[in-house]
């Protein structure tokens, strides 16, 4: 996982004033996956402030560039980074195409929107990385139309020890604007939350699957 320390504190501070992200140990949310957490992350919200997201815009537009040279396409992981996508896309001069998380049932039965050519270099950009099992099933849509994946590039990671393995195993390089480890510290520092709350979401980060459980 790549990313950059300032950038990293930055975005997540940004996160935590719009409520994107909420941190409540002591009140778990419940994930569509039955997870028990003590954080829950809607990055939509990004598209609500235009201060904020033309700094993300901005933010994945250089280091795009810098990580992965710059592509032929953008594409965005259907829904929550088709908005981003876009932004992204428009800022560099670049033809965007979003990923369905499964072929269409009708009409052309696409799972890739839009027009891609085989051979084309492909940035992938995601909006928020669990497990990155959705993240990597877009790869594989593209990889399937053709496209060459220089890599992937999400607004924030739970960093999830899971997810590090898949996007290995995948061969994909993933950079992240933010990330837990990062927004933990932040949030300490702001006084969102304490040193002792600060542990418990650490320990639910260890073992996300069974933590909360009876």
């Amino acid at each position: 996982m790549i990313f950059n320390k300032d950038t990293a504190e930055k975005t997540a501070e940004l996160l935590l004033q719009i409520n994107a992200i909420k941190l409540n140990p002591e009140n778990p949310f419940t994930w569509a996956s039955g997870w028990k957490s003590p954080i829950y992350c809607d990055n939509r919200l990004i598209l609500s402030f235009p201060s904020i997201r033309n700094y993300v815009r901005d933010e994945f537009t250089k280091n795009i560039e810098k990580q992965f040279g710059k592509p032929d396409v953008i594409a965005g992981v259907a829904t929550g980074a088709i908005g981003i996508g876009i932004l992204v896309a428009e800022s560099l001069g670049l033809p965007f195409v979003y990923v369905r998380p499964e072929a269409k049932k009708h009409g052309r039965q696409n799972q890739v929107e839009g027009f891609l050519q085989k051979g084309q270099n492909v940035v992938v950009v995601e909006d928020l990385i669990s497990t990155g099992n959705s993240s990597l099933m877009a790869v594989e849509a593209l990889r399937n139309e053709g496209a060459n994946i220089k890599g992937m590039a999400a607004i924030f990671t739970y960093g999830f020890n899971v997810a590090e393995d898949n996007f290995k195993n995948a061969n994909i390089d993933l950079y992240t604007l933010s990330n837990y480890e990062n927004l933990l510290d932040l949030a300490v520092q702001k006084q969102y939350i304490t040193e002792e709350q600060q542990s418990t979401l650490l320990e639910w980060n260890e073992s996300p699957s069974t933590w909360g459980q009876e």
